[in-house]
């Protein structure tokens, strides 16, 4: 349900990049033509998919934090390493590839190798 809602503006209200929605979390690379543009697009993602993961588990509670972590990537090398970041997150955390769901612009929805 996160996955399917990161990639339906993707294109048109954003330029999406990366992400990996794992448990408990999403790491996420995107572009907005506006800074505006950021706040609103992250709210409603979070109402949507909380709507949607609640009536599929059955509850009616908060689902995602309140607040979001962003962050302005400045050079192609950040950039770089905040992609590695997002790839090599669930293998830290000890996740199974079935736990997880990766996505790198140009490839597929992937589950990426442990690194070398």
């Amino acid at each position: 349900m996160v996955a399917s809602s990161l990639h339906h503006g993707d294109g048109q209200d954003y330029w999406l990049s990366d992400f990996v929605v794992m448990p408990n979390h999403v790491h996420l690379v995107l572009a907005f033509a506006a800074d505006e543009a950021m706040l609103a697009q992250c709210e409603s993602w979070k109402h949507f998919t909380a709507r949607k993961i609640n009536r599929a588990l059955g509850r009616f509670r908060r689902f995602w934090e309140q607040d979001a972590f962003d962050h302005l990537i400045r050079s192609p090398e950040e950039f770089e390493s905040v992609r590695r970041y997002i790839a090599e997150n669930p293998i830290c955390a000890k996740l199974l590839s079935s736990e997880y769901i990766h996505y790198c612009r140009g490839d597929e929805l992937r589950t990426p190798h442990a690194p070398p």
